[in-house]
């Protein structure tokens, strides 16, 4: 664990409200305070880190407590007053995903252990133990029974589909009186706390039945007979939940912690129905993990209140011992129902949370040194995998991670946080970027109010209506419907949409209510993807909806923003050239006092206005016709490439590095109905130009043109 680390209940909160903080620390005790955050770039040469201290009455001095990380899930169920009379049988279905070399347990109550290993199944009772002579492959299905008879038990291991040079079936008994769960765990050892031993895999239809079923057929609980079943928790009912329901007469509901994963193919998944709503049953299996996080459950060590009068903007509760120091960044948005300027920076706060504790893989003696020469945010998360993983990692057991949490530290959102140890500029993404754009509003003299994807969830399109100007930030990538919807609406209304950033508005995201602080995302069939998901498994458990790229719903970048999605490279940056259409008087403004038809070639981010994820305008996908194409990127290196979505088979040009049409950042106008209007620079690196020679530049100049213009 860090020396000292915490995290907050919330990304954002209202003026007038309260943020809870919960704090780990291996120091005795620890000082704690507000500051304003008002820039975050630990770069010497650039704007730096920015710091304001805030008067608040919980300041001071805190006992230090550490407080730990339990990783891995696992399903609980009681079972209270469960007496069986006679022979009974604990049936279920399992899909070992990573067999290495440990026994994985799929099934304990006090004294019982049910693993699997790549030998076979392994029963352990007391101190007594058997084992299944039949060996177990990864990603195929067994059934697992434990019959109990008399004063013996049974194990079977039973494979569900035919695996040509491999027998899988095997059977094993046991001298012991099997006794009957009162209450048990699913996927780990529950015998101790925390639960250890997590099985990495899918289990499906856990079943308590009534006499002993030896038979070689798999038990379909459907097609029981219902004075079969003491219980069966059918995982196909509550996917949006973390609850389990029992069908059996006795009702043994239960739930599952830590957040794994649902809507999954079962054994019996047969490839007509690729949507789990129009057949439930064949989606009825949970994929456990023992690297998943869903809550850390630290306990709160103070609560911050927000005065009402406190300005909105971007602050964070400074933790300090020794030579110590963490920042828990949050954001202050005006009381509620209001507006205290006429500008709203909405902070990609989704985005956030989906890269949450990424680890790039180039925690390297580059990183380290530069880390060291900028006194930087000093913890890495490859240094700290046990505060859980990002959507662009993958599990232990090789499936893509499919759920963010954000109760738990958050590494990657963190002022002075570096994401590449790039020769040229700062290396910065997500929210260190962004603050360029918040410490550009403030040295502009823009009043601004701070607002995020989290808060435009829950209020719609009327949390944009009050604002005349909003902006985007770097990398506004992961939207749901609603957040979606509602920038949508906001332009159609007379709106105007300043998109600064690259690779925008391009995969979908899903929220449950009944998990709360949780992002879904299924990396389907096409994009840039970290991983894919598996065939079949493309909508979401917690909304029903198809995951993957909003483009392959009709719902294109271009449409809203007017550029979407069209090349990529390393985190470098080159710049734009003013086109001829840039000129017309209907335009011009944006331009006034703009020196040159080459724009943006320097910046913090990359060396350059234009670079590591670009966007461009396309008519097909709903580029409006009305769109004025202002300038365009030149200059790209030979790494970067076009992305998957727009390439059918392999294009010689991109083989040979030759220039490619679609490598190309476009800048674009254009206006929608009552007044509304559309500015966007289709690229990533582009606001780490703004900060560029204390903020006097043809970069910043041009933006100026366009908020104060948008903001009338």
């Amino acid at each position: 664990m860090p020396p000292l680390i915490g995290y907050a209940d919330r990304f954002s909160v209202r003026a007038g409200g309260s943020v809870a903080v919960k704090v780990s620390t291996s120091h005795a005790e620890y000082h704690a305070d507000l500051v304003r955050i008002r820039s975050a770039d630990a770069n010497p040469a650039g704007p730096g880190i920015r710091l304001e201290a805030v008067a608040s009455s919980f300041a001071g001095a805190y006992s230090g407590r550490q407080q730990a990380i339990h990783n891995g899930s696992w399903g609980e169920i009681a079972c209270a007053g469960f007496a069986p009379d006679g022979d009974w049988t604990f049936a279920l279905r399992v899909q070992p995903w990573l067999l290495d070399g440990r026994a994985q347990v799929v099934l304990g109550w006090q004294g019982v252990r049910l693993s699997v290993t790549a030998e076979g199944a392994v029963l352990r009772v007391g101190a007594a133990e058997c084992r299944v002579d039949a060996p177990m492959l990864e990603r195929r299905w067994y059934e697992l029974r434990l019959v109990a008879s008399g004063g013996a038990v049974r194990l079977v291991q039973r494979k569900l589909h035919t695996d040509w040079g491999s027998a899988g079936d095997g059977t094993a008994e046991l001298a012991a009186t099997l006794p009957p769960p009162q209450h048990f765990i699913l996927a780990a050892d529950g015998s101790a706390s925390p639960c250890r031993d997590h099985f990495n895999g899918r289990i499906e239809h856990p079943m308590l039945l009534r006499g002993a079923f030896t038979g070689d057929t798999a038990l379909e609980p459907a097609q029981l007979p219902r004075t079969a079943l003491h219980a069966w928790w059918d995982f196909s009912l509550d996917m949006a939940s973390d609850r389990i329901t029992d069908h059996g007469p006795h009702r043994w509901h239960g739930r599952l912690v830590n957040l794994p994963t649902r809507a999954l193919r079962g054994a019996f998944w047969t490839g007509d129905e690729l949507r789990w709503r129009d057949a439930p049953g064949q989606y009825a299996a949970v994929h456990f993990h023992a690297d998943d996080l869903y809550d850390a459950g630290w306990q709160t060590d103070f609560s911050v209140p927000v005065p009402a009068d406190l300005p909105s903007g971007v602050y964070g509760v400074r933790l300090r011992a020794g030579k110590d120091e963490d920042i828990v960044p949050f954001f202050v948005l005006p009381p509620a129902g209001t507006a205290t300027a006429r500008v709203a920076l909405l902070f990609p706060t989704y985005t956030y949370q989906v890269y949450a504790n990424y680890d790039r893989g180039n925690f390297n003696a580059e990183y380290r040194a530069r880390r060291a020469d900028w006194g930087s945010y000093p913890h890495h998360p490859a240094e700290h995998k046990q505060f859980g993983l990002s959507t662009y990692d993958w599990h232990a057991d090789g499936s893509g991670v499919a759920l963010s949490s954000m109760r738990r530290p958050i590494l990657t959102f963190r002022p002075g946080q570096i994401a590449y140890p790039e020769a040229r500029g700062s290396g910065l993404r997500h929210f260190p970027a962004d603050m360029h754009l918040a410490a550009w509003l403030d040295a502009m003299g823009i009043a601004w109010d701070a607002i995020t994807d989290h808060d435009l969830e829950e209020e719609g399109v009327g949390l944009l209506a009050r604002y005349r100007c909003v902006l985007t930030g770097s990398h506004p990538e992961y939207h749901s419907l609603g957040t979606l919807d509602a920038l949508r609406d906001y332009t159609a209304e007379g709106g105007r949409l300043v998109y600064l950033g690259g690779n925008g508005f391009y995969w979908r995201v899903a929220t449950s209510p009944d998990i709360p602080d949780v992002l879904e995302l299924r990396r389907t069939e096409s994009g840039t993807r970290a991983w894919a998901a598996e065939t079949g498994e493309y909508y979401h458990q917690f909304d029903g909806g198809y995951g993957g790229l909003w483009r392959r719903q009709d719902r294109a970048p271009q449409k809203l923003a007017g550029v979407g999605f069209s090349a990529q490279g390393r985190f470098e940056g080159s710049f734009y050239r003013r086109l001829p259409a840039s000129y017309a008087p209907e335009v011009a403004w944006i331009f006034d006092g703009v020196q040159g038809e080459v724009i943006g070639d320097f910046g913090f981010s990359g060396g350059g206005a234009a670079g590591f994820e670009l966007d461009r305008a396309d008519p097909l996908l709903g580029t409006p016709p009305n769109t004025v194409v202002l300038c365009r990127s030149e200059g790209h290196q030979a790494h970067f490439g076009v992305t998957p979505e727009d390439v059918l088979q392999p294009r010689e040009n991109q083989m040979t590095n030759a220039p490619d049409p679609l490598i190309r950042s476009d800048m674009v106008y254009f206006e929608t109905a009552r007044g509304g209007a559309v500015f966007s620079v289709g690229s990533i690196t582009f606001c780490g130009s703004l900060p560029w020679n204390g903020f006097d530049n043809q970069v910043s100049t041009m933006i100026r043109n366009v908020v104060l213009r948008f903001s009338r």
